[in-house]
């Protein structure tokens, strides 16, 4: 069934007609206890849709409350002037989709891609009360450890932050999964910025609690940014960045991998010691390059710094970001200064700052942009399947440091 909200009745019988067509079992409701009682009457309902006569207010506060008491209800919102600030609204509150009510197509593929995800969620072992009222975060409790993605590029400048942000939103697969996000450029991070978050806490306030750090004192340090995925973010001043060491990090992420499926670490541009100590709990290794020559011998650097290590090659995931721009670079060349194949391919588009600016990442945007789905094919290709046993040594750090010194 699909309950479509939508007050102004000529355009409640457009859409209905438009959904019915489309195989939806339409019912409507034109104000607000009409819709509760829908609701009431079936619990399990996959999709309610905002026409363009409610008030996108409401459809924003209908989809917050509802995104803990019925994670598989998606919410889509059909407004015609979603400009950027509605948008991160939209998504913060858990709106699946949004979409132009005089775009036909658009208006049947939003709902398509929300019933989509409700199917994926209305599994057994997501039904409500299993682990108690409700489960934290609108998700469930993962059946094993979940897997730390470390992003990594020794290059200022290379999309890092861009790629981590998305490759997040694509993990969570619109509440699917739980991930985290962690800034760990402790000086200078970006995610906040990029997200549009304001935190109130953050990495820096782990300080406090080094050494008995539990899951719900890392909870408290979280900013939720959509469903299934909450931030863990740096700390606003640069000097409060110099107090979080490599021993405080490891906690972090070793409590934060039994919490969420994925853990996605977002890095500096260096080796510091918070970055060496992620290194030594990560499962999957993206290692970013950009087609110039000076990126390339950065990155074949960095993959050289990972095989002194002694992280195993098959963990990296060598992705060339901005790939196919004219620079006078050949792919042959692109592999001759690396010694290593790309595994992964990120297009350039002019889109990518535009979402940077709009602090809505391409793949909660536009799900279907090139962008989008090269870094969805990085998390189903490379992410979906388990790494293997681990090989950490613990003094390599060190080693580290006397090879650069």
């Amino acid at each position: 069934m699909t309950v479509l909200y939508e007050p102004r009745p000529a355009t409640a019988a457009e859409l209905a007609a438009l959904l019915g067509q489309a195989g939806h079992a339409v019912r409507t409701a034109a104000d607000p206890a009409g819709l509760a009682a829908l609701l009431a009457a079936d619990p399990g309902e996959p999709l309610v849709v905002f026409g363009p006569g409610a008030a996108p207010a409401d459809a924003v506060a209908f989809a917050a409350e509802q995104r803990l008491r019925r994670p598989a209800t998606g919410v889509v919102l059909l407004s015609a002037e979603a400009g950027a600030g509605l948008l991160r609204e939209a998504m913060r509150a858990g709106i699946r989709e949004v979409a132009d009510p005089g775009d036909p197509r658009a208006v049947l593929e939003a709902c398509g891609r929300s019933l989509e995800v409700s199917r994926g969620l209305a599994l057994p072992q997501e039904i409500p009360g299993m682990y108690g009222e409700q489960p934290p975060y609108g998700g469930q409790r993962p059946r094993s450890p979940g897997r730390i993605v470390t992003v990594l590029a020794t290059k200022g400048g290379c999309g890092k932050t861009t790629v981590a942000t998305n490759l997040a939103v694509a993990l969570a697969a619109g509440g699917q999964r739980r991930v985290l996000l962690v800034d760990l450029d402790v000086e200078f991070g970006d995610v906040a910025i990029a997200l549009q978050l304001t935190p109130e806490r953050g990495l820096a306030d782990a300080i406090t609690m080094a050494d008995r750090l539990d899951e719900t004192g890392l909870r408290s340090l979280l900013t939720p940014y959509r469903p299934g995925l909450d931030t863990l973010l740096a700390p606003v001043r640069p000097t409060d960045g110099e107090q979080i060491g490599g021993p405080l990090v490891g906690e972090v992420l070793r409590l934060a991998r039994d919490m969420f499926d994925y853990v996605v670490v977002d890095t500096p541009p260096h080796f510091s010691d918070p970055a060496l100590a992620a290194l030594d709990v990560t499962d999957h290794f993206v290692v970013l390059a950009a087609p110039d020559v000076l990126t390339l011998k950065n990155t074949r650097i960095a993959l050289e710094t990972l095989d002194l290590l002694g992280h195993p090659a098959d963990r990296r995931i060598v992705t060339l970001n901005r790939s196919g721009s004219p620079v006078g670079l050949t792919p042959q060349d692109v592999e001759r200064v690396l010694r290593v194949p790309p595994h992964a391919h990120i297009p350039s588009s002019a889109d990518v700052p535009l979402s940077l600016n709009r602090g809505v990442p391409l793949a909660a945007a536009d799900p279907a942009h090139p962008v989008s789905r090269a870094i969805a094919d990085i998390a189903v290709r490379h992410l979906s399947a388990p790494p293997g046993p681990p090989s950490r040594e613990r003094g390599r750090r060190g080693l580290l440091r006397r090879a650069r010194g």
